[in-house]
């Protein structure tokens, strides 16, 4: 089992530069003109779940269930026929 410095020095590269992506992606979002769709705050509320998990749920847990469509009914039929990544 490694350790939690073991980890840090495996992945923490990985990691920074994701999170560096995702800083990057915000900024160019918040630097264009026009409205953003219901992925943007998605997108804040799946930030906000992986800062803060519900009690019971790994911060990876959280961010899926943040992006997934809780709906239990069937769509009439599908609108689009590729996924955008979060549900509207």
């Amino acid at each position: 089992m490694p350790t939690k410095k073991e980890i840090q020095d495996l992945y923490f590269m990985d990691a920074r530069f994701k999170l560096l992506e995702i800083a990057s992606f915000l900024d160019r979002v918040d630097r264009h003109e026009g409205d953003a769709d219901f992925r943007h705050p998605a997108f804040a509320t799946a930030l906000a779940a992986m800062q803060n998990p519900p009690e019971g749920t790994t911060r990876a847990q959280a961010v899926h269930l943040a992006f997934s469509d809780h709906s239990t009914e069937p769509a009439q039929s599908a609108g689009i026929q590729f996924a955008y990544g979060a549900h509207n």
